[in-house]
């Protein structure tokens, strides 16, 4: 009898590793560097992947593994692997599917990490990039090499909270031939799966939204099985492994995923709306608000908003500050997809390397504030936001 087709988020819940012979409800931590044989038969055929025991927790772990399987029902994916963190997620999907000689057409709106490895890392290594600002279609089509073998972008974007067409993109990727590579990390399995969209990768920092906590780090990629063949060979052999505990955390933490998100979202929307027309703010961003650039795309691939608002105070740089000091109860931290609402001011942290000019130019303006919205009563978290406006 065929077994019934599970929604993905049962699958968050239901999958697990096979049982032990305590046969325990909630899986076990496997904190081993390596497994054992009983034969040098068995261990021959392991080495030679003509089984799938586990050999040694850097090629794979029961805890990892199941934390891999779950991402990959909630994305929809055929394979996947998980790294110790979310840059490493992003660098290994790309590195490991690249050479020397080829180009990478990358939307400017990344992630601060991401923008360096694209403008001073990549090329170190002989690989060219192209950063194109998202809103202009014809600019993607302009930046198309001969040599073009990869396409990257995030949506939403960090943090300006840019929302690229994925469906568009997966179309575009498929006409040049490129390999289409998500970070998937803001909206999370939950409201968006660009794989239905037509990427081949998508990436997550699990130190965000999957973790939720804000305990411990760790990154995954998912896709088609041959890209993720090639993908899993250079992580064995280059080691940016995710540790047993690490995958444990954040295995029991898909479980509650999306009832965290919902709640993250419906508290984001209320506060971007509370926050628009107030006479300190510029502007109020947020996927889901009608005043959003991109709101009809936003609404066509994802489900709910997010958990991210950002907002240009009138003030500046100056304003900036003084609101990020005036906060009585959110967390100044360099993170988000925490229970705890975080603020951070992106042109003097995660964007502060960048020259001025480079800044403007992916969209981080002097009084860019960005709210990473927690599960906190919604009117202490919009309380502390108003009061902290009052003195900037």
């Amino acid at each position: 009898m065929q077994p019934k087709k599970l929604h993905p988020q049962t699958l968050a819940i239901r999958t697990q590793t096979t049982r032990t012979n305590e046969m325990e409800h909630s899986t076990p931590l496997f904190l081993t560097s390596s497994f054992t044989f009983d034969t040098a038969e068995d261990m021959r055929a392991a080495f030679a992947e003509e089984t799938d025991d586990n050999i040694y927790s850097r090629y794979s772990n029961p805890n990892v593994d199941e934390f891999v399987s779950k991402v990959c029902a909630m994305e929809g994916a055929e394979a996947g692997v998980a790294t110790a963190s979310g840059m490493a997620a992003v660098f290994n999907s790309i590195f490991a599917l690249v050479k020397s000689g080829d180009h990478i057409i990358f939307c400017s709106s990344v992630f601060g990490s991401t923008h360096a490895l694209a403008t001073k890392f990549l090329p170190k290594y002989g690989i060219e990039c192209t950063l194109v600002a998202s809103e202009d279609t014809a600019n993607w089509e302009a930046a198309v090499k001969p040599n073009s073998r990869m396409i990257f972008v995030e949506t939403p974007t960090n943090p300006q909270l840019e929302i690229l067409d994925l469906e568009w993109i997966g179309q575009f990727a498929k006409k040049y031939k490129l390999i289409f590579n998500v970070d998937n990390c803001f909206a999370t399995p939950v409201l968006q799966n660009p794989i239905a969209w037509g990427a081949d990768i998508v990436n997550h920092s699990a130190t965000k939204w999957m973790d939720g906590q804000g305990r411990v780090l760790g990154g995954i990629i998912v896709g088609k099985a041959d890209l993720i063949r090639e993908i899993y060979l250079f992580c064995r052999n280059t080691g940016p492994s995710l540790s047993p505990f690490n995958a444990w955390v954040l295995s029991k933490s898909l479980e509650t995923l999306a009832v965290r998100i919902e709640k993250h979202c419906n508290n984001a929307l209320e506060i971007a709306k509370k926050l628009e027309g107030h006479p300190k703010i510029k502007w109020v961003r947020y996927p889901f608000l009608p005043s959003h650039p991109q709101y009809n795309i936003a609404i066509k691939q994802m489900s709910k908003g997010g958990g991210v608002l950002c907002f240009e105070l009138l003030g500046g740089k100056q304003s900036g500050i003084q609101f990020m000091d005036a906060l009585e109860i959110l967390s100044l931290t360099p993170n988000l997809g925490d229970t705890r609402s975080i603020a951070s001011h992106p042109a003097s942290t995660t964007h502060s390397k960048l020259k001025e000019e480079e800044r403007l130019d992916v969209g981080i303006t002097p009084g860019l504030i960005r709210i990473s919205v927690g599960l906190e009563f919604i009117d202490d978290i919009l309380n502390d936001i108003l009061q902290a406006l009052d003195k900037c």
